[in-house]
């Protein structure tokens, strides 16, 4: 179940798991190797992961934490459960004739997810496991700038398709559109291009899922942007392409900040003012403003 070192950092390496992060994880892998009941707990959780590979599950499960770890081992505990996932995905992405470097791509995000946590906490670890376990079921890809996650419309979201004339409803099949970090500008044409791969990739791969709308929550979405950004700035152009369908009641203030700014430990005061986005951001709070996530779609 898990590789021997020299195979587990060649692996770690596939996910594009940061270099200074390889070496402790390969290292701390000993002390799982040894301890039986670690080994027993890691296949189990395994298993959990990969059930029903393929299939659109209603709610993604956690990855659990190893029992009486703590520290680096804890922290980077999600990192062997995907590397025992990995045979199963491949495996599935074989079945569906998925090229092997929209496999690599898209996995790429566990490295996304180890350096979101070393410029987090300071430490090596994986942030947002929960979320990385879509990729190793078979439910999320990378296509260009953009992720796309194979789901189901939602009732408010179905409220507005269907107010748009289009026969769709709760429950029919939509793809979930995800803005991942580190991948440059969000540009027209970088979506545009996402956006002809995805809908050629789920046509072909996933024909019996006929997406016609593409979903998307996000802070990306509060229609309060346009009062800072100029019309013609990526992200308006990117709010542009949807129909808003509601906004979620409770403000979401930490999500801007976090993902603008990498952090929500700062006091935003202290915080950098160099662009037109971080000083929306701010001054939006400053002023007594709020963020809230907003939910769109548009067809495909």
């Amino acid at each position: 179940m898990l590789p021997h070192a020299d195979e587990l950092a060649e692996m770690l390496l596939d996910l594009a798991v940061p270099h200074e992060d390889i070496d402790e994880a390969v290292r701390l892998s000993r002390r799982l190797r040894d301890d039986p009941e670690a080994l027993r707990f890691l296949e189990e959780t395994v298993a959990d992961l990969v059930e029903g590979m393929g299939t659109i599950r209603e709610k993604t499960p956690d990855i659990p934490v190893l029992p009486g770890a703590s520290g680096p081992l804890a922290n980077y505990f999600p990192l062997y459960v995907f590397v025992g996932a990995l045979p199963h995905l491949r495996a599935h992405h074989r079945e569906r004739g998925i090229p092997q470097d929209i496999t690599r791509r898209t996995l790429a995000d566990v490295g996304r997810g180890v350096a979101w946590h070393r410029r987090w906490h300071g430490t090596g670890g994986v942030l947002s496991p929960r979320w990385l376990g879509l990729h190793f079921h078979g439910e999320l890809y990378q296509l260009g700038r953009l992720q796309f996650q194979r789901g189901r419309i939602g009732s408010w979201t179905g409220d507005s398709i269907a107010a748009a004339g289009l026969p769709l409803g709760p429950h029919d099949p939509a793809l979930g559109l995800h803005v991942p970090d580190f991948m440059g500008p969000l540009t027209p044409r970088a979506v545009d291009r996402s956006l002809t791969l995805a809908r050629a990739f789920f046509a072909r791969h996933y024909p019996e899922e006929p997406y016609q709308v593409a979903t998307c929550g996000s802070w990306l979405l509060d229609t309060q942007l346009k009062r800072y950004l100029p019309a013609d700035s990526n992200i308006v152009r990117f709010q542009d392409r949807f129909r808003l369908s509601h906004l979620l009641p409770e403000p979401e203030d930490t999500e801007p900040l976090r993902f603008v700014f990498g952090t929500t430990d700062v006091p935003p005061e202290r915080l950098p003012r160099r662009t037109i986005l971080e000083r929306a951001v701010l001054d939006h709070l400053r002023d007594g403003g709020h963020w809230y996530l907003g939910h769109g779609w548009f067809p495909l």
